[in-house]
């Protein structure tokens, strides 16, 4: 699974989507002293925003996302010119990249490394998925969901043989905060109740999600592991730091 590394960590939404009016006007390219770049400023920007997010939606990065909609294959030009892909989902009005992969079976360079969400993330994102769809099943324009619902849900997963209650509920109020600093959990006022984003589900589809689960299941009643029990990347898109290139972090699910 893989996780974001920036030496100047995250960055906020609010940042991510700030757009110098001054620059939005501008008509040439040339946006610096020696600037041989062929892109506009809200080229570049969506462009950067792409390599440095999860994902960009139209909830999220308005202005992002019409730029890559108006100028798509300039910017997936771009991404596959570091060896990336740009996948869209119109319908959701999301997209994000991820690795390229050569025709011949050869591996490209990359700016990306994998990292397994944990155990209790994976939860988490299995139940917003269930969340989600439910709720557009029945005509909500957007889903909520509360903080303790998804705490309770990870802990309806806990071994019948696990005694760290307290450990075990840490793990999953720590796993609720990593899926939001990733973007799929939005604030909507106060720190306990989060609108789920439309990014979960593109990014965790039927058959992933059925693998995922069917994990869960032999890993609770304690079956022996499979060559393909293996950790599932929902995102193999995250740019790495240079220090930390092809890099694998903690937490296997």
């Amino acid at each position: 699974m893989s996780v974001d590394i920036d030496v100047e960590g995250d960055i906020p939404v609010d940042a991510a989507t700030a757009v110098d009016d001054d620059l939005l006007t501008e008509d040439s390219v040339s946006l610096f002293e020696g600037d041989e770049g062929g892109l506009e400023y809200t080229q570049r920007h969506a462009l950067v925003t792409l390599l440095k997010q999860r994902f960009i939606s139209a909830r999220t990065h308005p202005r992002d996302w019409q730029a890559l909609v108006e100028h798509e294959r300039v910017i997936r030009s771009r991404l596959n010119d570091l060896f990336l892909d740009l996948a869209v989902d119109r319908e959701r009005e999301v997209a994000w990249k991820r690795q390229a992969v050569s025709e011949t079976g050869s591996r490209f360079p990359t700016l990306l490394y994998d990292a397994a969400w944990s155990r209790e993330e994976t939860l988490v994102l299995v139940h917003l998925r269930d969340r989600l769809r439910a709720g557009r099943a029945g005509g909500d324009a957007r889903v909520y969901v509360d903080r303790e619902d998804v705490v309770d849900y990870v802990a309806s997963f806990r071994p019948a043989h696990a005694t760290d209650e307290a450990g075990d509920e840490k793990r999953a109020r720590n796993a609720v905060a990593t899926v939001a600093k990733a973007g799929l959990l939005i604030g909507v006022g106060g720190d306990d109740r989060f609108e789920i984003s439309e990014a979960v589900e593109p990014l965790l589809p039927l058959e992933l999600l059925q693998e995922l689960l069917d994990a869960l299941q032999r890993a609770n009643t304690g079956d022996a592991p499979t060559e393909s029990d293996e950790p599932i990347d929902l995102f193999d898109d995250e740019p790495a730091d240079a220090g930390d290139s092809d890099s694998d972090a903690a937490g296997e699910q």
